[in-house]
């Protein structure tokens, strides 16, 4: 038996301009199997996600935001 490990994960997005654009990159980001939270903050462009590392990597995170229409990266803080 395996225990899922949560990682939280910050990315920076770009391309949003408009508050509307938050709810598009969380649906988009919550699809993928194994993400459990996501909160996109509109006026810090941050994107906190927590998911189960070992079913979705940080590079997942990233695609997902891109096919939503934004672009996104990993923060270092």
């Amino acid at each position: 038996m395996t225990t899922a490990t949560t990682t939280h994960t910050i990315l920076r997005a770009e391309g949003f301009s408009c508050p509307s654009c938050v709810t598009k990159i969380e649906k988009q980001v919550g699809r993928l199997k194994g993400v459990e939270n996501v909160k996109v903050h509109f006026a810090s462009a941050r994107i906190e996600i927590d998911h189960d590392a070992e079913r979705v990597s940080v590079e997942d995170l990233v695609a997902a935001v891109v096919k939503a229409g934004y672009r996104a990266t990993p923060a270092a803080f």
